[in-house]
């Protein structure tokens, strides 16, 4: 057996630790170690998306990345994204609305790297949809409902942001960019 080394990690805002092996996957780690399950492991090789979780804001393929690797890094899951675990974040609703799921496998992949593209580019057009989400395999939906989506949410923000933006109560410097919600901020 390996030596095991102590990691520290914060995990959809909250600090965690864990003994892992070096060759043990982030993946593995959020799942096995602790208990986020919404992270799912399809091809194991990059390939697929389905393990995409957020690390300092950033996606990346969990199956390939070490749980080392993160040690003092910030991780969102897919179960990060809602601010209280009950309250859908605006991409869930979204994806709930326009039925952009059907097996679900590859909705928490999606669901990030989808986050990751509207927090970069807040009006994005489809085919900036399309080629954002290019790395993440759908073997069910076509993409079709995927893609109006994330469109509606990014419309949904927009809408939302231009409320807040005449509110005298908004979080944001007048003239800031609206930020698209990722749940628990990462900081």
């Amino acid at each position: 057996m390996s030596e095991l080394t102590t990691i520290s990690v914060t995990v959809n805002g909250e600090p965690r630790e864990g003994r892992v092996e070096p060759r043990r996957s982030l993946a593995d780690f959020l799942r096995q170690d602790m208990g986020l399950t919404g992270t799912h492991v399809g091809c194991e090789h990059g390939v697929c998306g389905a393990c995409t979780v957020l690390v300092n804001g950033r996606s990346v393929r969990s199956c390939l990345l070490f749980a080392v690797q993160v040690n003092q890094q910030d991780v969102l899951t897919v179960e990060g994204l809602s601010p209280d675990g009950v309250t859908l974040h605006p991409l869930q609703q979204a994806f709930h609305e326009h039925h952009a799921l059907q097996c679900g496998f590859c909705t928490p992949g999606m669901l990030l790297t989808s986050l990751e593209l509207l927090r970069d580019n807040p009006a994005p057009t489809e085919a900036e949809v399309r080629l954002g989400l290019a790395g993440n395999l759908c073997m069910c939906t076509g993409y079709v409902n995927i893609v109006r989506a994330v469109l509606a949410a990014a419309d949904g923000h927009a809408a939302s942001a231009s409320t807040a933006a005449g509110s005298e109560t908004a979080e944001s410097p007048p003239g800031a960019l609206p930020r698209f919600p990722t749940g628990k901020e990462i900081a």
